[in-house]
């Protein structure tokens, strides 16, 4: 059963924390301490261990385990933690076990990207997470809406399923969605703050983030702007940080979790490069843009980067 306080967090923002590694590419979990501190002391409703902005497809199954164990230290139940599972379905229960020993209070289930999923395949799978996590809620991560609306509804429909995260940019398939599920799943802006007002204006509520790794101030001011209504603010805002947005969509998305990586170095706050397939580091003409971005916003850069040739 869904409660008032996780019901809150998912209409509020879902902060994507960053993995970081030390230099030689071993899990760093220390680093992540101030991450949380920022995000938390801005008010950012929900931090989730394990997404993709977490490089969760480049981590082992143990190194994920360890993740969702040091952001429950870090966080110590200030926020909403959401612990993300997914990949093989005996590797999915592993990290549904190891999130609701950590303490996290619901889990991300990430969607199969299997060539060979089917939609009733896709089902099963949400429903023996559900079984593995005890009565944990479970919030529905769909990148892929091509499933079709049914199987969306029979996903909604599993015991537990408190929340779906929509990161399809489909927002009238979205909207029927949202008609023909329980009214009591909460429907979360799965691709960040662009896309919150056209999201919002169809029924969905919150919104995940990355930029929360960074300027988490910002994307609670957004939050509050949509939540007043107030959607010309928001849009202002939001203008603020498309720079940054359009940054992280470079190369086929492939620098989504380097531009955030690369803008902690630059805050002093090295949190390692990313991994493969995920292009690292930036080029002198990335850094570049992304150097412009931060001033513009008033923050200083404190740490150097590297840069490809």
């Amino acid at each position: 059963m869904i409660t008032p306080r996780l019901r809150k967090a998912l209409a509020g923002i879902s902060g994507i924390l960053v993995t970081p590694f030390d230099a030689q590419d071993r899990l760093a979990p220390a680093k992540l301490k101030p991450i949380v501190e920022r995000a938390v002391g801005a008010g950012v409703h929900a931090l989730v261990a394990n997404g993709n902005t977490s490089e969760f497809y480049g981590l082992t199954t143990k190194e994920a385990e360890a993740m969702v164990h040091a952001a429950a230290e870090h966080n110590a139940r200030r926020a909403v933690l959401i612990g993300g599972v997914g990949r093989s379905i005996h590797d999915a229960i592993a990290l549904t076990k190891a999130s609701r020993d950590a303490g996290a209070e619901a889990l991300m289930v990430h969607q199969p990207p299997d060539p060979f999923v089917a939609p009733r395949g896709v089902v099963s799978y949400v429903q023996r997470v559900a079984e593995a996590g005890g009565g944990l809620p479970i919030m529905l991560y769909l990148r892929n809406d091509g499933i079709g609306l049914d199987a969306i509804e029979k996903l909604c429909s599993v015991p537990g399923v408190a929340g779906v995260k929509w990161a399809c940019p489909t927002p009238m398939r979205l909207a029927e969605a949202i008609r023909r599920c329980d009214p009591d799943i909460v429907w979360v802006d799965g691709l960040a703050e662009p896309w919150a007002p056209p999201f919002f204006a169809v029924g969905a509520r919150g919104f995940t983030s990355g930029l929360i790794n960074v300027w988490p101030e910002h994307s609670v001011a957004i939050h509050a702007a949509l939540e007043k209504g107030d959607y010309e603010k928001a849009r202002k805002l939001i203008d603020v940080m498309a720079g940054f947005e359009d940054l992280r969509a470079e190369e086929m998305n492939g620098t989504n979790v380097t531009v955030v990586k690369a803008a902690l170095q630059l805050l002093g706050e090295d949190c390692g490069a990313t991994r493969p397939p995920s292009a690292w580091p930036l080029t002198g003409a990335q850094v570049e843009k992304l150097k412009k971005q931060l001033a513009a916003w008033g923050i200083k850069a404190r740490g150097a980067l590297e840069e490809t040739a």
